[in-house]
């Protein structure tokens, strides 16, 4: 495994913890705030969740509400839908969803989601086959479904290690103290300091969603 760390490639390597420890052990050698930060905070652990259409509907619930509240609605759609399919979605009513907690949009997103799944315009299944960039291009012409979303699902469900979500408060306000920055930085200064970890800046992410989190304690 070091051999493939050394290479300097990601590739189609998998978050693991090991990944995480020798990725992190590596860019800490010759970053100070990595080094730094794993001496507070220690390894982040890997975030998993399955692929497909459940994962997408869950990202879809969770935008711009609480984590709690996100939850909470899940549990209701799986209680009255469960397993969560294209299939299973498409079957319930307007009444049905909102009663569980979609807002009118979020039933369009879900719903022109599980139709491009049922029509073949959209297969899940194939993502895993795609390069990072092709992953993110094929999510993201889906109505509801942004960069950020994109992004999460590439770094949560498919596990790719150099994925980086530079629009994520959350990291954005951890590599602020990370640098030691006076403000926020914006999308392109995020992306300018993520250069320097390449190939493993999801791995980074994770990290720096493990220090956001532990300070917020």
């Amino acid at each position: 495994m070091q051999s493939v760390l050394a290479a300097g490639d990601s590739g189609n390597v998998k978050i693991t913890p090991d990944i995480i420890a020798k990725a992190l052990d590596g860019l800490a050698e010759r970053d100070a705030g990595i080094a730094r930060t794993l001496r507070a905070v220690g390894y982040p652990a890997p975030r998993y969740r399955e692929p497909g259409f459940g994962t997408f509907v869950n990202i879809i619930i969770g935008q711009q509400v609480s984590v709690a509240s996100a939850s909470a609605i899940r549990g209701r759609l799986d209680a009255l839908a469960g397993p969560v399919t294209p299939q299973s979605l498409l079957a319930l009513d307007d009444d049905a969803l909102k009663a569980v907690g979609f807002s009118r949009r979020k039933m369009e997103y879900c719903r022109l989601l599980a139709d491009d799944i049922v029509a073949g315009r959209f297969d899940p299944d194939r993502l895993d086959r795609l390069d990072d960039a092709a992953v993110i291009a094929a999510i993201v012409e889906r109505k509801g479904l942004g960069r950020w979303s994109a992004e999460i699902y590439a770094l949560f469900a498919l596990g790719r290690a150099d994925i980086w979500p530079a629009d994520d408060l959350a990291v954005i306000v951890a590599v602020q103290r990370l640098r030691n920055l006076d403000a926020r930085p914006d999308r392109a200064a995020m992306d300018r300091i993520a250069e320097d970890w390449r190939p493993w800046r999801g791995i980074v992410a994770l990290l720096m969603w493990h220090h956001y989190n532990k300070a917020a304690l």
